[in-house]
């Protein structure tokens, strides 16, 4: 086998994984599996280690390693397993060096290459061309986080927040426009933080001007998770570029205000739904997602009815609902415990409040016509991100669709032919 990667969690690791494999590659390592751990929750770690065990069985010859913000957090953890050959750390995980082949083959004490993260002061920009089939792209524009809520293990596993010059970041789209790409999603674990390390101290606002400004062969350009309350002058400017897709994720986490000041958040329930209408009024057609924990210590029934309610108050379409999970050396994890059982049921009640959502959004899309970008699995996806069923069409098309129908999970129309 070359080398394979396994990915757990956002949308920055499955971009930070392809970038591995090239540095990877870049360095002449072969019969490799590299895993690209999560530490968001307890959950995710089991599920890192229960793939470690799995792909030593199924291949006991490969390098196993292991890297990511669980590797980060809970090194010496990873670097006792057996199965495991060598624990590399966030901050040396994309450099070709990490991956050379004489770095095997170390003592128990040197298998685990990890540093301190909080030390780091720098982004290197990296480009993964063609990432998606040439349909889809994600450009890191920004790493690691300043804030300290009392629920997350994340800065520890990231380091400060830092962010990837603007003219690099322009750069780079330019590049992935140049080999085809429709449409680029910028990412980061806290992008909205984006700037003040930077000359100047742009902010996200005018990062997102800047590249609709000097790529104009982009079609599509979307904003990943969102902290709102840091969303700044330009960015509201910014999304009334038709450009701009009409879908932002939110940083919500809760709709009641004493969950929120327990979480150590920098927003309460009315700064999160006054966010939204001023968004909305700015840009009619945008939908809104938004992670959400269920759970959290001390959450009582009202307080989770609170959130429950924000989801149809705000009319949230894309649920991340998950239910807490304590996560050792957070402050949360000391607080009066909700009962698990009682978490997963909150949990399962949000996802299905938002599945609501998204089906009442598809009903009013029925008859309309949606500008589709058609991905790899043959399913497309509107400029709000609903699916689009699209198979028999080549991926990376953007065509036109009138939508006469909607599935359970997905969209149906016919693709309009091209204007004479």
């Amino acid at each position: 086998m070359a080398i394979e990667t396994l990915t757990f969690g956002c949308r920055l690791n499955a971009y930070e994984g392809e970038v591995m494999k090239a540095e990877a590659e870049k360095a002449g390592l072969d019969n490799a599996i590299i895993i690209n751990t999560c530490a968001v929750t307890q959950e995710s770690v089991r599920q890192a280690r229960q793939a470690v065990r799995k792909a030593r069985r199924d291949n006991p010859e490969a390098k196993i390693i292991v890297t990511g913000c669980a590797a980060q957090t809970e090194a010496r953890s990873f670097g006792d397993m057996a199965e495991v050959d060598l624990v590399i750390g966030n901050a040396d995980k994309l450099k070709a060096d990490s991956y050379k082949p004489m770095v095997f083959g170390l003592t128990l004490n040197d298998k685990v290459q990890v540093n301190d993260i909080m030390s780091v002061r720098e982004t290197a920009a990296h480009l993964i061309e063609g990432m998606d089939s040439r349909t889809r792209a994600f450009v890191q524009v920004q790493n690691g986080c300043d804030h300290r809520c009392t629920f997350c293990i994340i800065p520890f596993g990231r380091g400060p927040s830092r962010s990837v010059p603007m003219g690099l970041v322009v750069d780079q789209i330019k590049k992935l426009v140049a080999n085809g790409v429709k449409e680029v999603v910028l990412t980061g674990v806290d992008i909205t933080s984006y700037g003040p390390d930077l000359p100047g101290a742009p902010s996200l606002g005018q990062l997102v001007q800047a590249i609709l400004r000097h790529v104009p062969d982009l079609p599509r350009l979307r904003i990943s998770s969102i902290d709102s309350i840091e969303a700044d002058p330009a960015l509201y400017e910014a999304v009334t570029d038709l450009r701009l897709m009409p879908h932002l994720h939110l940083s919500l986490q809760s709709g009641d205000d004493l969950i929120l000041k327990r979480m150590k958040r920098r927003h309460l329930r009315d700064d999160a739904l006054a966010i939204i209408a001023k968004l909305r009024g700015l840009r009619p057609d945008m939908v809104f997602g938004a992670d959400i924990i269920a759970g959290f210590p001390t959450e009582t029934d009202d307080m989770f009815e609170n959130s429950r309610r924000f989801i149809s108050e705000a009319g949230l379409t894309y649920i991340h609902a998950f239910p807490y999970s304590p996560r050792p050396g957070t402050p949360a994890a000391r607080m009066p415990q909700v009962n698990r059982a009682v978490a997963k049921q909150r949990a399962n009640v949000l996802r299905q409040e938002g599945d609501r959502q998204v089906q009442a959004l598809s009903q009013t899309r029925i008859g309309a016509v949606e500008q589709v970008l058609v991905e790899r699995s043959g399913i497309g996806r509107t400029q709000q991100f609903l699916p689009v069923n699209m198979a028999g069409i080549e991926h990376g098309s953007l065509v036109s669709v009138r939508i006469t129908g909607a599935s359970a999970d997905c969209l149906v129309g016919d693709v309009l032919p091209l204007a004479a």
